[in-house]
């Protein structure tokens, strides 16, 4: 049967898909090389984008900033119409790919909820100085980034980090300095991630001039939250753990698909198993994960886009359960939750699904004649998840992602036989420590790098 499903998603297509991405491209080829050198070939990209959205809310706006910006006034307002314009188109492609995989996949989603208002953000502060980068990167354009440019951001990143509110905004121009860091000077590199550093860019202008989000946005819920699996995200500075999972409410009603994500800051020496000790401060969530346990949590804030407001007072552990039968009975009756706006983009689709009865080789999966390629760059090192478990696997749970005109899996769990014995591995098994031998021999011998950097921490605060 799930083969059937995923023929039908892999057949399903998006009209228009390419016009689209063609338009993204011509933005993104601009950003490249600079607003303030926008030659007829950029500037026609931009006048095709504007034309493009004429019949759409933003037409006039969009309209207006390609014409101020093409005669050499780049302003926050239209940079903010351009990444607004590139947002629009990516975020009308998400909303098809994730139709198309509901209805083969026979999902329900909720409605997203009608926004209730809100008030501005500040317009001044660290708000205004990550605009005002945001602003010197696009006139210079990423040819046109050097160290002094990078550097420029340090102080908004510090004063961002020091706001609870503002953390997402500051790890993520944290990340895109750090990315530029290690390229500059650009200028001299051959190929350049465009695309990527585009929809960093694009993400970080529109929240640093969102109206500030609303507690009253969030639902306390209570229940009985199953654990499918965990998503490691990482880079240099910070790690985040996103598990996935299925809540039984307690109030009643049918399960819901949500997320509870914990996040720490790093150093880039920090790397493996290692940064599982990071998070201590959530330890019923690590343990829930490694001990492959429920949680039973209370009057827990869920934001409307599915994710929980984590805070490791209100869960205690519960009893012992099986991520593959919670995910065989509850998935196909869980109400996933709908996409909130700014998020809306393809790279951000991250649906969970269980996949039985195929044959691997390590790269794709083989099920009823259809072929289904896996994301092993997303396999953690932090967990025993291996490309050789993959081929040898024959039950995966896991996330199907969208890259491109693609579906991949990133598999999260897996059953396979290795020796003619069954093995089952999840990729929060090294939570609260590695549980292979000849890995755990190989952590001893390097020692604890979070250990060593919090004693000459503490060293030099004692000084």
């Amino acid at each position: 049967m799930l083969g059937a499903q995923l023929a039908a998603l892999h057949a399903a297509s998006t009209p228009g898909a390419a016009a689209a991405l063609d338009l993204v491209a011509g933005l993104d080829a601009a950003l490249g090389e600079g607003l303030a050198r926008l030659g007829g070939e950029h500037a026609t990209a931009l006048t095709d984008l504007a034309a493009a959205l004429a019949d759409s809310p933003l037409g006039p706006a969009v309209a207006e900033a390609v014409e101020k910006i093409a005669a050499g006034s780049v302003t926050d307002e239209r940079l903010a119409a351009l990444a607004g314009a590139r947002t629009a188109l990516f975020g009308a492609l998400h909303d098809a790919d994730l139709a198309a995989l509901d209805a083969a996949l026979g999902r329900t989603r909720a409605e997203w909820p009608e926004p209730a208002g809100g008030t501005p953000g500040p317009s001044a502060g660290p708000l205004a100085g990550c605009r005002s980068w945001l602003r010197e990167l696009a006139i210079a354009g990423w040819r046109g980034v050097g160290h002094d440019l990078v550097a420029a951001v340090d102080q908004t990143v510090e004063a961002l980090l020091a706001d609870p509110a503002q953390r997402r905004l500051a790890v993520l121009l944290d990340g895109l300095a750090t990315e530029l860091r290690a390229a500059s000077p650009v200028a001299a590199v051959a190929r350049l991630p465009l695309r990527r550093w585009a929809d960093l860019w694009a993400r970080a202008l529109l929240l640093a001039r969102a109206t500030e989000s609303s507690a009253a946005g969030a639902e306390p819920v209570s229940g009985r939250l199953l654990i499918l699996g965990a998503d490691v995200h990482q880079h240099g500075t910070v790690v985040q753990v996103q598990a996935h999972a299925v809540l039984e409410p307690t109030a009643g009603g049918p399960p819901r698909l949500v997320r509870a994500a914990v996040s720490a800051g790093k150093v880039d020496t920090i790397t493996g198993p290692a940064v599982w000790r990071l998070l201590h401060r959530h330890p019923a969530l690590l343990a829930a994960l490694a001990e492959r346990r429920a949680l039973e949590i209370s009057e827990l804030p869920l934001l409307p886009g599915g994710d929980l407001v984590w805070d490791d007072a209100r869960a205690t552990a519960g009893e012992p359960t099986d991520p593959f039968a919670t995910a065989r009975v509850l998935l196909p009756l869980a109400v996933s939750p709908p996409t909130p706006p700014l998020e809306r983009h393809p790279v951000r689709i991250a649906e969970p699904v269980l996949v039985e009865g195929y044959t691997s080789d390590g790269g794709t999966l083989e099920l009823d004649g259809t072929t289904l390629p896996l994301d092993a760059r997303r396999l953690p090192a932090c967990g025993p998840l291996t490309p050789r478990l993959v081929a040898a696997s024959s039950a995966c749970l896991g996330l199907l992602r969208r890259d491109g005109d693609r579906w991949l899996l990133q598999p999260l769990a897996l059953q396979a036989t290795v020796r003619r014995a069954p093995v089952e591995a999840h990729s929060g098994d090294w939570a609260l420590g590695v549980t292979d031998p000849k890995i755990a021999k190989a952590e001893a011998r390097a020692g604890d790098p979070v250990a060593v950097l919090r004693e000459r921490a503490g060293r030099l605060l004692r000084k």
